[in-house]
């Protein structure tokens, strides 16, 4: 058993992987898919030539660089190789296209952007390009297939020293999609993130002798927030560029991974994955799943226990502009693992409003505020920010939810995710929990569709499990009422399908569903 030697009050993400590399620079830090391993201290030996090689390309304090990379060792590199010259880096997750892309590029004024030429079937050189057509100013772009520029860093300047949580600069611009026409820019600090990794780890209680795994893209803001956790408790995590559980199982098992994960759909994929092989382990290391960017059906944490093992699923909950609200800890109880999304992780102060505005007692239902370090520090566009932070501070994220007299906090919707069906509001989550217990769905995005006559009807979009036969409409509506689910929130139009419109954790996106169903807004439910 390794010794944990936690690294805690660092001020600058680089500072934690320097202080990481002295406590433990041979204990090893990140593994890919072919067995090439990082220790910490070999690891922060070559993002520091990384800098240097990125400085002599004229990157230094305060250079906007974007980059939209696979998840791989390098680009680990490539990130923390950005920190430790001060740089303000724009991550973009790889689903993005010419748009969300030019649209990044141009608001952060970025100077680099670095990119692979060909990755799984697309050319981000060309989609680049593309995305800067008409553009007056252009960054340079730097390809990184033959891996990324190095060079002495004896030349290098000192790292920038941490300053105060509060006038910390802006180091990270991070995308999202939401409500509004265009991404939104959320603007971090190393402290912001620093801090929400923080909070995953005191939840997490991980030790050195652990094995993580980052299958997730590194660009999303679960990429820094994982690697702070690591760089903290000082284990290490098995990289892979894409999830594909019948791909990254033989890799995790060669590992022995005791941590996977990422978000529920791949809950779901390993469990699809366990059921073909029924008694026999497909990971006989895990100790646990953990992740988040999605609803979790209570029954997903007892299946997982049951038929895969470990301690089940903890689970969590943040969001770009906050990277850790709450999370499970596996010394939490079945039930709390089963039904809550964790408690709020150490720092944040989470306070739930009713819609009327008044702050909400136990077990009562509003909207999901957090105030604390790991907050962001506004949008890109500062005239989203006062609709964005109520009067005390405190960011509301659109999310409804509970905090339980035990202090556990539970997703109950999106505030925007209400189907208002003949003047009745319906929770989309309320009836994807009934329907992800039954046998034949292994997935389901509930949604609200235009209609006529009710304002809006109850859409169930499903995937089915593999090898299920198919399911209709009116099995499904019997499978509702048994339930005991209301009439009013049983779907009235069912859709099949393979495939999801999916952000970088793997949630779906419900409004390209409702995009892509909404076709026909006056015509009948189909």
């Amino acid at each position: 058993m390794a010794e944990r030697q936690t690294i805690t009050g660092a001020r600058t993400i680089w500072e934690l992987v320097s202080r990481r590399a002295e406590a433990t620079p041979d204990h090893p830090m990140l593994i890919d898919a072919e067995g090439t391993t990082l220790s910490f201290g070999a690891f922060c030996v070559r993002a520091e030539r990384v800098a240097a090689g990125l400085a002599a390309r004229g990157v230094g304090e305060g250079s906007v660089v974007s980059w939209q990379l696979p998840s791989r060792i390098d680009t680990v590199l490539l990130s923390i190789a950005l920190s430790r010259l001060g740089a303000v880096q724009n991550p973009i997750i790889h689903l993005y296209r010419e748009r969300e892309v030019g649209f990044a590029l141009r608001q952060t004024g970025s100077e680099l952007f670095c990119v692979q030429k060909d990755w799984r079937g697309i050319d981000f050189v060309a989609l680049a390009e593309r995305a800067l057509e008409g553009a007056t100013t252009k960054p340079e772009l730097l390809v990184v297939d033959r891996g990324l520029p190095e060079a002495d860093p004896a030349a290098l300047a000192p790292p920038p020293v941490g300053t105060g949580a509060e006038d910390a600069p802006i180091r990270w611009i991070y995308y999202t999609s939401g409500s509004t026409a265009d991404p939104k820019g959320v603007r971090h600090t190393d402290q912001t993130l620093i801090a929400g990794g923080w909070g995953l780890a005191v939840a997490l209680d991980m030790s050195p002798d652990d094995v993580g795994s980052i299958a997730f893209p590194f660009a999303h803001i679960a990429g820094p927030d994982y690697l702070v956790t690591m760089l903290s408790l000082g284990f290490p995590a098995v990289i892979v560029e894409a999830f594909s559980a019948p791909e990254v199982l033989p890799i995790f098992r060669r590992h022995g991974a005791t941590m996977v994960g990422g978000s529920t759909a791949f809950y779901v994929a390993y469990l699809a994955e366990q059921r073909k092989q029924p008694g026999q382990p497909i990971l006989p290391t895990l100790r646990l799943m953990s992740g988040g960017g999605a609803p979790k059906p209570p029954h997903i944490h007892f299946e997982v226990r049951d038929e895969i093992g470990g301690r089940g699923v903890v689970h969590g909950y943040g969001m770009t502009e906050v990277p850790m609200i709450a999370n499970g800890s596996p010394h939490d109880t079945d039930e709390q693992l089963a039904n809550t999304d964790g408690a709020p992780v150490e720092g944040a102060e989470v306070r739930i409003v009713t819609l009327d505005g008044a702050v909400a007692g136990p077990d009562e239902e509003g909207e999901i505020r957090v105030r604390g370090p790991m907050v962001f520090h506004g949008y890109t566009d500062p005239s989203l920010d006062t609709e964005a932070f109520d009067t005390d501070g405190f960011f509301r994220t659109g999310d409804l939810g509970k905090l339980r007299a035990d202090g556990h906090l539970i997703i109950t919707g999106r505030l925007k995710d209400v189907i208002v069906r003949k003047g009745e509001n319906v929770s989309a989550t309320e009836v994807e929990a009934v329907l992800y217990t039954h046998s034949k769905v292994a997935e389901v995005a509930v949604i609200g569709l235009p209609d006529k006559d009710r304002g809006e009807r109850v859409c169930a979009v499903v995937q089915l499990v593999e090898g299920a036969e198919p399911l209709t409409l009116a099995e499904l509506v019997t499978f509702c009422r048994q339930a005991g689910l209301m009439t009013q929130k049983i779907p009235e139009q069912l859709e099949l399908r393979d495939e999801w419109p999916r952000a970088g954790t793997g949630k779906i996106v419900k409004k390209a569903l409702r995009e892509e169903y909404a076709r026909d807004p006056l015509g009948p439910p189909r």
